[in-house]
């Protein structure tokens, strides 16, 4: 699924996150791919969340800089879009001809998405037959701004690069960690400002949701119960996290609050994913993104809701040298969403 789909062939997938801005590319036309390049660069948080001309213009030339210091080969991109400026749910339409089935998703979207058609990029897939009427098929159902798209868009076409696709950050996330098995498996990506929650069943999204919660407010609570400063906030989050032995269970008893907001959002979620496909169970949760590796954080999600709990490898579906291994999975749960985009086939 993609919002804009232009050439195929060597490309790289382009990552632009809150705090950082990370590219992959890929070689080959299956999988494995093999990797040929990955870089990062850190961004000051409102560039990343601007829309203003200067600030866009900064970011391009953040862009720039970190594309030609990667000595990318290609100058076609597959770009991934922040979940809060997408929106995505799931619909059942009629079964109809392919030619008729895209007026009829149109009307249908018309009342389903928040903004108007004619201002909204729409892209949409089938998932399969409809679980609760069998008269109908589900599609899965996206629509991002014009505006945000087109800004996106003109910066980067200013730098030379040439979009091939935009395609939602926590479907590109899915793609390079979820797995290709029959059972429903959710991938959660905690990103810096935000959360990304997706359900797998095989390698179909069928739930994808987005929660404004994510490290941020982790780091901020450590920072407010404890009467700390922030930095010292952030180291004892990642040094002691959930554990409720270090510290005398300080850090714990201080971020429990937030972690138990994020936890209650995972169970609507799937409970929500249970009740639409009656009989189908999620088997097992994968974590990605910065508190994948808070000490306890994935322990506590395994004992929350009684399921095997995964840190997920952004790498895993990728071809590269053994000696690289230790230094890959080292930066894995930052490469998700970019690594996603570039095993785009």
């Amino acid at each position: 699924m993609s919002l804009i789909l232009g050439t195929s062939g060597e490309f790289f997938g382009l990552d632009i996150g809150v705090s950082g801005i990370r590219l992959v590319q890929l070689h080959g036309g299956s999988r494995p791919k093999t990797l040929v390049k990955y870089a990062y660069v850190p961004l000051e948080t409102k560039l990343a969340q601007s829309d203003s001309k200067a600030d866009l213009q900064k970011l391009a030339q953040t862009v720039s800089q970190l594309v030609n210091q990667a000595h990318v080969s290609t100058k076609d991109v597959a770009v991934g879009i922040p979940s809060n400026r997408v929106f995505t749910t799931v619909a059942d339409v009629d079964r109809l001809p392919r030619n008729e089935l895209e007026k009829a998703i149109d009307f249908q979207a018309d009342s389903l998405i928040p903004t108007p058609l004619a201002e909204s990029k729409v892209d949409w897939a089938l998932i399969g037959d409809s679980p609760t009427d069998k008269t109908k098929q589900e599609i899965l159902l996206s629509s991002v701004p014009n505006s945000f798209v087109e800004n996106r868009l003109d910066m980067l076409e200013s730098i030379g690069l040439n979009v091939i696709a935009f395609e939602p950050d926590n479907l590109a996330v899915a793609r390079a960690i979820g797995g290709a098995n029959t059972s429903a498996q959710l991938i959660i990506d905690v990103g810096h400002r935000s959360t990304d929650m997706v359900i797998v069943l095989g390698d179909i999204p069928h739930l994808t949701r987005n929660i404004p919660t994510g490290v941020e407010a982790i780091i901020r609570s450590a920072e407010q119960n404890l009467s700390i400063d922030a930095k010292q906030a952030e180291q004892f989050v990642f040094k002691f996290g959930l554990s409720k032995d270090k510290l005398e269970g300080q850090v714990f008893e201080a971020i429990s609050g937030t972690i138990d907001l994020l936890t209650s959002e995972i169970e609507k979620s799937i409970k929500f994913f249970q009740t639409r496909y009656n009989g189908t169970k999620v088997e097992n949760i994968v974590v990605t993104g910065g508190a994948s590796v808070i000490p306890e954080f994935p322990l506590y999600l395994a004992n929350k809701f009684s399921l095997n709990v995964e840190i997920g490898n952004s790498w895993k579906n990728v071809a590269y040298s053994a000696d690289r291994q230790n230094e890959l999975l080292a930066i894995s749960n930052q490469f998700g969403v970019a690594v996603g985009l570039a095993e785009r086939l």
